[in-house]
Formats: structure tokens, sequence, C-alpha cells
């Protein structure tokens, strides 16, 4: 049973192939006869939890999914952020069990499309099968900047380049207004994807609003200055392998 909707997730995720892949018409028909079931998920709520062994993949339709591990102390490592169109947990579809989580930043709509439709795709049209292939080579790509960026950069750096990724992805997919994209993340967890104590959190925001380039201010990353923030980052988006953007 499909949901009805303002916003077609069809549409969303052809767009968002389309960022780094050449779609055939066979590819779109194929596309829109998936089965999508969609839900909302209020701030904070699991799509997914680590352990389980799903038998759907997730698409963002609206909002912001974060992947994160939970440690045994209760505490949250974040490991990206999931924009409209992505897939975040597309690797579920190759192993048996979920080593992570995915939840919802703010307010997130997300549809679920069956594995088994999914791989009956694949089959059909193999060109579908390497889009979303590539969709997961991002996202491994965004892991592996993710890492340098909270192991090599000191703390404004490592600050800017994320909220220089997070727009910078916005922009490419349209979700962008002006100046500013959505990011509706605490200050907590912002710490917990930096690596940084809140008290250091609070220390770095104020220092970035300093150079006149970057805020994170009532939900939403606002770029001042894109130069300068992608200098004080060493921000090079080639890494996200996408069409680039006008800034």
């Amino acid at each position: 049973m499909q949901r009805e909707a303002a916003i077609d997730p069809y549409a969303i995720l052809i767009r968002k192939l389309k960022e780094h892949s050449r779609l055939q018409k066979e590819d779109v028909a194929e596309i829109r006869a998936l089965t999508l079931m969609v839900r909302d998920l209020a701030p904070n709520e699991d799509f997914v939890r680590q352990g389980d062994r799903p038998k759907a993949s997730a698409l963002v339709v609206s909002g912001i999914l974060a992947r994160y591990h939970l440690l045994p102390d209760g505490r949250r490592q974040y490991l990206s952020f999931h924009l409209a169109g992505d897939m975040p947990d597309s690797q579920a579809l190759f192993v048996d069990q979920m080593d992570h989580s995915v939840c919802a930043l703010g307010p997130t709509s997300v549809a679920s499309i069956p594995h088994g439709d999914l791989m009956a795709a694949f089959e059909r049209r193999p060109s579908l099968a390497f889009a979303i292939w590539r969709e997961t080579l991002i996202d491994a790509a965004i892991f592996r900047e993710a890492i340098t960026n909270n192991s090599a950069r000191s703390a404004l750096p490592r600050m800017a380049h994320l909220f220089c990724e997070i727009y910078y992805r916005s922009r490419a997919s349209g979700l962008s207004t002006g100046d500013a994209c959505h990011a509706p993340m605490t200050l907590g967890q912002l710490g917990e994807a930096l690596g940084m104590a809140l008290a250091t959190v609070n220390r770095v925001l104020s220092e970035l609003r300093e150079t006149g380039s970057g805020d994170l201010k009532n939900g939403q990353i606002v770029v001042r200055d894109w130069d300068r923030l992608a200098e004080l980052a060493q921000f090079d988006p080639s890494y996200l392998h996408l069409k680039r953007q006008p800034l």
C-alpha cells in the first residue's frame, strides 16, 4: 500500500541518481514500478537499529537521517548524514545484520523499498543496479572523508568541513534556500559527529561565527562567505563525485 504524498518519492530517487549516473527511460520506469511505503519519523526516532535484520531499504523523502554507532555507555558516534534522495542503508541488501543504527534528526519522511523488489529490478536493469551501487560507493567516500576530518583536522576546520559538505550536497540536490540549508541538529549531536565535548562545540562555533564564514542557527547551516568557509575547511568536493555546483 502506497501512501499519498505531496512529494513524489520516485522523482526524488530519480533526481538523486541522476546527480552521478545516466539513467535510461527503462531505468526510470523500473524505479517507478517499485513498491514504496512512506512513513513519518519524529525527531530522534530510529528507522533501523544496530543488530536489526531489515527486509527493506530506506529512501529519505524529506528531512535528514543520521547514521550512528551506539556505544555501551549510551553515547552515540554519528557517522554520516543523509538528505532527501539518499539510501542510507542499501548495504543491508548484502549483509544479514545491521552494525549501526539510522535515526531521524528532525521530522523526517522515509520510504521503505522491499529488498526483493530491488533485487528483481537489478536483474531486469543492471544499469539501475550500477547507479545504486555507485550511490553506496559515494557513501563510502563520505565515510573516508569523515575519518580524515575527525582524525587529522583541528577543531575549527573540522566543523567548517562538515558544514561545507552538508551545504554542498544540499545545493546539488536542490534542497538549499539561498545561503542556508536544513540541518536540525542539536549542539550535542554536532559534538557527537565531530568528536567534541559540548563546551568545545560552543567555543568552536563562536570562533566560526567570528570569521564571518558560516553558522549553525535555528536548525540551519548558514553560509555567509562560501570561499572563506571552504578555505578554512580545506574543502575539496571531488570526493562526493557530484556535478560541481556554482557557489
